[in-house]
């Protein structure tokens, strides 16, 4: 990606050289090697030499199969390497940190969220019990957690001490507390136990315009949050919002029905998607400073609400041994950003 500096390229691939994880390496490695038959050592050599010339990471070579792709469809991979040089280049440093704690998220998209919260830090123990009260169920987060880590659903009928409770959370640096959220039943027919969200990415260019770069169903399989790092799995939608292939999951594993709902993943079509559309042009015009991020959408039965903004969004794309489509969405952003 030459418009995007050669000194920072190779500063990224040094501090990622130094914090290779090896045993992720050869566990990944392995699986491919298991399912495609083979020689181990084969798939390691590609899998470095890929993170080098394609600037991929290792679950990214897993995700998307590059030991089935040829150079040229290789080419056309976005890749989480190349989205954080994006991340770096084109949202600024100083306004960053509004995406990345939580809680000042909440406070600057307060009219998107369509849901109560609290601050553990600055609110009254009288403030959480009057909070708790009202609602059944809570999520308590970490501010500045990536990936789902730190996220806990708790039943405020179990909470007895809201003090106490209170001083557990802060100590586990959960310092942001939110009401669950009543998801669309239609959401909630993939999978009840999370709130199953989209993942849309989107970049405001110089014109204003708002250009979408992928739109994603992600789904929980379970547990509270429906990250992929998490148990989750996710597929891409069309830009009618319906789901035309399976879903998957970090271990690989492919759905075309939720396993535990038993909903049709392939042809699902995501309720009042014009609405999402609507909300999430608006959100990309707040924050002219930050063109490109990565928006988690929930749909509630009253409409979309924005649960996070993620200015170093991960990538999503069509898994091609599921799909047979063999060509990333690398064309799609430069098009969009004209790198």
């Amino acid at each position: 990606m030459a418009g995007l500096g050669l000194s920072r390229r190779l500063r990224y691939l040094a501090k990622r050289a130094a914090a290779v994880d090896t045993a992720n390496l050869s566990r990944l490695a392995g699986r491919i090697a298991a399912s495609s038959g083979r020689p181990k050592p084969i798939i390691l050599g590609d899998m470095l030499w890929s993170s080098v010339r394609h600037e991929t990471g290792f679950q990214d070579y897993y995700d998307w199969d590059f030991h089935l792709l040829n150079r040229r469809e290789r080419r056309t991979f976005m890749t989480h390497p190349k989205s954080n040089h994006l991340a770096q280049k084109l949202n600024r440093p100083e306004h960053r940190a509004l995406f990345a704690d939580k809680s000042r998220f909440n406070a600057r998209f307060a009219d998107a969220l369509h849901r109560e919260w609290l601050d553990l830090r600055v609110a009254s123990v009288e403030e959480l019990a009057g909070f708790l009260a009202r609602h059944d169920r809570v999520m308590a987060k970490v501010a500045d957690s990536l990936g789902g880590d730190g996220i806990q659903a708790f039943s405020t009928a179990d909470i007895r001490d809201p003090e106490a409770w209170r001083a557990e959370r802060l100590a586990a640096r959960q310092v942001l507390v939110e009401e669950f959220l009543a998801q669309h039943p239609v959401m909630a027919s993939l999978n009840p136990s999370s709130v199953n969200t989209l993942r849309i990415i989107t970049f405001r260019d110089d014109q204003d315009r708002v250009h979408t770069l992928a739109r994603t169903l992600k789904m929980g399989n379970g547990g509270d949050v429906d990250n992929f790092s998490d148990g989750g799995m996710y597929t891409m939608l069309d830009a009618d919002g319906v789901a035309h292939h399976p879903a998957f999951d970090g271990d690989g594993r492919v759905f075309s029905v939720h396993p535990l709902s038993g909903t049709s993943i392939v042809g699902f079509a995501v309720p009042l998607w014009d609405a999402v559309g609507a909300v999430v042009e608006r959100l990309a015009r707040e924050v002219p400073e930050i063109p490109y991020v990565g928006w988690d959408i929930a749909i509630t039965p009253d409409g979309p609400a924005v649960i996070e903004g993620n200015y170093n969004t991960g990538v999503f794309q069509l898994k091609p041994s599921v799909t047979g489509v063999r060509e990333g969405l690398l064309p799609v952003y430069q098009r969009a950003i004209g790198f």
